[in-house]
């Protein structure tokens, strides 16, 4: 059973490792919210313990990008923050589970074997907007039943639109989501992807589904 901690706390990550190893577990440690975003992706674990309040990108924002990249691994958020909003907050980014501090351990492992046992979501077959539908699983795009092809990276850009439907995203927003919270390349790359996904998927229809919202970004509507 493999876990990834997400923890800035060098003792407590520390704890963590020692106490779960102890109970079975294979365990790693990182220390900031980039790094367990690129750990969460780039290997494969059975649950992630993520705390919220981290470096480089917290923890909300990095069980958001996960799920956004199609991550369903199960995510248990450790925090000091205990107010309900919090717990709403989490659960409605794609948290699976939450836990304040100071923790009984016993109860953590209890909580990490269930999500364990329970395992990732299913990923949600189809998006919707409008009449442009979008298939993670099969990678197919398609209006009003007519197929549309895209590149890997504006396929992303389209899915992560599309999960956050109705909602103004920023350029900052959409390059940690799509591209990297490391990304060091010019913040004008949204805006030339937007660019390639309006010619393919509103230009030929006569529809305009990627709103600009001048000063701000860029928010999906349903057409």
């Amino acid at each position: 059973m493999r876990v990834l901690v997400v923890e800035d706390d060098p003792s407590l990550g520390t704890m963590l490792r020692k106490s779960l190893t102890r109970e079975g577990f294979s365990v790693e440690v990182v220390g900031n919210g980039p790094d367990g975003l690129f750990e969460a992706g780039e290997h494969a674990y059975d649950v992630v313990v993520l705390d919220i309040m981290l470096p480089g990108l917290n923890g909300y924002k990095v069980v958001e990008a996960m799920r956004a990249r199609g991550n369903w691994t199960p995510v248990l958020m450790l925090t000091a923050k205990d107010g309900p909003y919090d717990q709403v907050d989490a659960f409605d980014l794609g948290a699976d589970d939450y836990l304040t501090k100071p923790f009984d351990l016993v109860v953590l492992v209890a909580r990490l074997r269930a999500l364990i046992r329970r395992g990732a979501p299913e990923r949600p077959a189809i998006l919707t907007v409008g009449e442009l539908t979008l298939d993670p699983a099969e990678h197919r795009v398609a209006r009003a039943g007519t197929e549309i092809s895209l590149t890997a990276r504006e396929f992303s850009l389209l899915e992560y639109l599309m999960r956050h439907a109705g909602r103004v995203l920023t350029k900052p927003q959409i390059l940690e989501g799509v591209w990297d919270p490391a990304f060091e390349g010019e913040p004008n790359v949204v805006e030339v992807y937007v660019g390639y996904l309006r010619r393919k998927i509103d230009a030929p229809f006569g529809t305009t589904s990627i709103e600009t919202i001048r000063g701000v970004g860029y928010r999906m509507v349903a057409t």
